[in-house]
């Protein structure tokens, strides 16, 4: 069975940083590409950051990029997200999410999700 569990998140004060970790398991996620998205309650779900099964190509909303940075562990089946200067904005639930068919802003690309870890940004 294919799971992504996703970690860290928590609540913290504007300005702060987290890191999310998201793991999969199940099945071998190296040649897949991997994305983190977010959704507040009652609102679409926003695409955040991507980056390549190789890790040569990344992708950042523009609302995150210079703050937020993503990364794949050594063993390729971890995804890392991590979150600088962070703004009561970026509160959200945070989703892991993994595709066999391309990096993408678009949500219908990825086949696989993790059940989501709630960030919370205090002013």
């Amino acid at each position: 069975q294919v799971q992504l569990a996703e970690s860290g998140g928590g609540l913290v004060q504007a300005g702060a940083f987290l890191k999310l970790s998201c793991a999969a398991s199940g099945r071998t996620f190296s040649q897949y590409d991997m994305a983190w998205f977010r959704q507040v309650a009652g609102k679409e779900r926003d695409f955040v950051a991507a980056i390549s099964w190789t890790g040569g190509f990344l992708d950042y909303a523009d609302s995150v990029k210079g703050r937020f940075t993503i990364s794949r562990g050594n063993a390729k089946n971890t995804v890392f997200l991590q979150m600088n200067s962070l703004r009561p904005e970026d509160t959200a639930v945070y989703y892991c999410a993994a595709s066999g068919g391309g990096v993408s802003r678009n949500i219908r690309q990825y086949e696989y999700w993790g059940q989501g870890t709630q960030v919370t940004v205090s002013s």
